[in-house]
């Protein structure tokens, strides 16, 4: 399976009032230093509904990239009973999921 088919997976399993981050994903595929990638993997998401990418989110709560926009991004978590202020996932580290290693 290729990296991103892998971040894809990854994400996938988040569940819907929860986020993760780059960095988790990373680290759960091997190496914590690939964040970057991960953002890159899910920046080509085309399928919103099986691999929920906006559930992805920086290492300090901050909301990070998607490939649909930012406000998107904002409706899409609020939808699912996430709070953002001032471009940050609120209490982010209650609701943090971290995949475990694939």
């Amino acid at each position: 399976m290729d990296y991103a088919k892998k971040v894809h997976s990854a994400a996938a399993k988040i569940p819907r009032g929860r986020v993760s981050t780059y960095k988790d994903i990373a680290t759960a595929l091997g190496n914590p230093h690939l964040a970057r990638a991960v953002g890159n993997a899910l920046n080509k998401n085309r399928d919103t509904e099986k691999v929920p990418c906006h559930r992805v989110i920086k290492s300090d709560g901050s909301l990070g990239g998607f490939n649909q926009g930012l406000k998107e991004k904002i409706r899409l978590l609020e939808s699912e009973g996430i709070t953002i202020r001032k471009g940050k996932v609120e209490n982010y580290k209650k609701i943090l999921y971290r995949p475990h290693r694939i």
